[in-house]
């Protein structure tokens, strides 16, 4: 292991990546600050404004986000979807964060992967309950009712597609009789794993979210019927908006990211967890500005729906990371062939799908604190 510590650590290796890291950091300043003081004083102006509205007489036409207020907290559409992403993110979020503290220990080395696809799947069933809890308490805040339905729609939100992709692929190996097929042995313990260790982890964080019986904190009463939301321009449609969200993030990784498809897809070892740690916490800080950032100015706009919005911006990283995906595959390796092609596709649709749960919450948890924060500021009717 030191042997291969020695090597990454040399210093024309650690240049790339503290090169890298200081670029990260350098665009997360300048975006952070600009976004900060940009929101710092528009807010403040819209708090002095509408302070002075109240003062004034009410007959000038009312506009801003201060009177979506009776709109803010109706609930999104597809409740049930929502809240079981919601889950699902923290848990994958949870999961990422465990490995980095096993990877930061010191606990996985080179040429054993098999620890690495070990300890993901028992953390992975072992950090179910967060996903049951948090979906199903979110559910009962919105007031859903059928709560049996979201956590079923919890377990097999990633756990789903993960599972078909890999009976697919794993088909495909065994086709061509590669040592990648896994073992009937192996996937036997895999799905009693899940049976006997994530679904009843599952169920019970279910039923102690839906005992938990908090209240959905609105700081403003919702009114009867929903505002009619102006016609916005083509840029403040969700596409448009989550490429702009998406882009910075990705901006803000993608040098690590060639390491790392490098030493999963390639023969390259990877050994610079710390680094890849101080990435990945630039990597939350962005998502949630920058999904902050957007959700203001939809509301500046008067379109109230920013529930899915501030969740698919926050998430649309995925997307790119999949792109580069394209990319890597075309440009810089050297894979040919059905099984090869697919594996990498495969494999990668369920990591960057990972990838978009777990940052469209962290990007939806920073809207929903930062519209609780901006409504409590001001006198809502």
């Amino acid at each position: 292991m030191e042997k291969y510590s020695s090597s990454s650590n040399m210093p024309h290796h650690l240049e790339v990546h503290w090169f890298s890291i200081i670029n990260s950091c350098v665009t997360v300043l300048l975006l952070t600050g600009f976004l900060a003081t940009i929101l710092m004083r528009v807010l403040k102006n819209d708090f002095v404004k509408y302070a002075h509205d109240e003062e004034a007489a009410d007959d000038q036409e009312e506009s801003g986000w201060k009177y979506i207020h009776g709109d803010v907290f109706r609930f999104p559409k597809n409740k049930s979807l929502f809240s079981a992403a919601l889950g699902t993110g923290t848990q994958l979020f949870a999961l990422t964060t465990f490995i980095f503290l096993l990877a930061l220990v010191g606990v996985f080395y080179p040429y054993n992967r098999g620890a690495l696809f070990t300890a993901l799947v028992v953390i992975y069933a072992l950090t179910s309950g967060i996903a049951g809890y948090i979906a199903t308490s979110f559910y009962c805040q919105l007031e859903g009712t059928n709560w049996v339905r979201n956590l079923l729609l919890t377990g097999c939100l990633f756990c789903g597609p993960l599972f078909l992709t890999f009976c697919f692929l794993n088909t495909v190996a065994i086709a061509y009789s590669a040592t990648a097929a896994l073992p009937f042995g192996t996937i036997c313990v895999i799905v009693l794993i899940w049976t006997l260790v994530t679904f009843p982890l599952l169920v019970l964080g279910g039923i102690a979210g839906k005992n938990s019986k908090s209240e959905f904190q609105a700081p403003c009463r919702t009114t009867k019927y929903p505002r009619e939301i102006p016609p916005l321009p083509w840029y403040r449609t969700t596409v448009p908006q989550m490429a702009m969200a998406g882009f910075l993030p990705f901006s803000a990784i993608y040098i690590e990211l060639y390491y790392i498809f490098a030493s999963v897809w390639g023969h390259r070892i990877y050994t610079i967890y710390s680094i890849l740690f101080i990435v990945f916490i630039i990597l939350l800080i962005v998502t949630a500005f920058i999904t902050v950032a957007l959700t203001y100015f939809q509301l500046a706009a008067e379109d109230h729906e920013w529930w899915w919005r501030s969740f698919l911006c926050g998430g649309s990283t995925g997307f790119f990371v999949y792109g580069y995906c394209l990319y890597y595959y075309y440009a810089r390796s050297d894979m040919s062939g059905f099984m090869q092609t697919s594996f990498f596709f495969g494999y990668m649709a369920c990591i960057c799908y990972a990838f978009f749960l777990m940052l469209g919450m962290v990007g939806f948890r920073a809207a929903l604190f930062f519209v609780r924060h901006i409504y409590k500021s001001i006198k809502c009717e």
